[in-house]
């Protein structure tokens, strides 16, 4: 879990940034099939989702599912596994942001309606649930990981140099 906001824009980035991308392109793909112009769509629509969809994360969706989270589910036996923490905000901001991209998706699409919301919602849980769980989500825990050691570590070094000072 991000320790401080610097960690949360990384993580955030990382989390958003790929799961946009293969979502957007997974979109393009039912919606026109793996045509010469896959590319293209899948790069001119990115920029978009990934300005919504991060704007979703930091002030809408990750709140809620933290809160949900914390509040209705995460018992006295799972805060003392860090990973069920993770697993199960995880879960909830994947049902908070496929909720919300899919209706950002019809509407960009100009196919309003409850089916077509429905359809865009189903097959958007089915991708981003594994996509989230099995390889996103360890990538951007393995590189936030990563930078909380070296933070832990330069610390360490700052604390070592003071006490060595006086």
């Amino acid at each position: 879990m991000p320790r401080n906001f610097k960690e949360e824009i990384v993580f955030t980035a990382i989390m958003a940034g790929l799961m946009v991308l293969v979502m957007v392109g997974y979109n393009v793909a039912l919606a026109e099939g793996f045509t010469n112009e896959f590319l293209l769509h899948t790069i001119s629509e990115y920029p978009g989702g990934l300005a919504v969809a991060v704007i979703l994360d930091l002030l809408v969706v990750g709140k809620i599912a933290k809160f949900v989270a914390f509040k209705y589910i995460i018992n006295d036996y799972m805060k003392k596994n860090i990973l069920l923490i993770g697993l199960t905000i995880s879960v909830l901001m994947v049902l908070g942001m496929v909720t919300c991209m899919s209706l950002f998706g019809i509407i960009m699409a100009g196919n309003v309606g409850w089916s077509a919301y429905g359809h865009a919602w189903l097959f958007n849980v089915i991708m981003a649930l594994p996509l989230q769980l099995l390889i996103v989500g360890p990538i951007a825990r393995f590189v936030l990981g990563k930078m909380q050691t070296a933070a832990d570590n330069v610390a360490v070094l700052r604390e070592n140099a003071e006490k060595t000072e006086l």
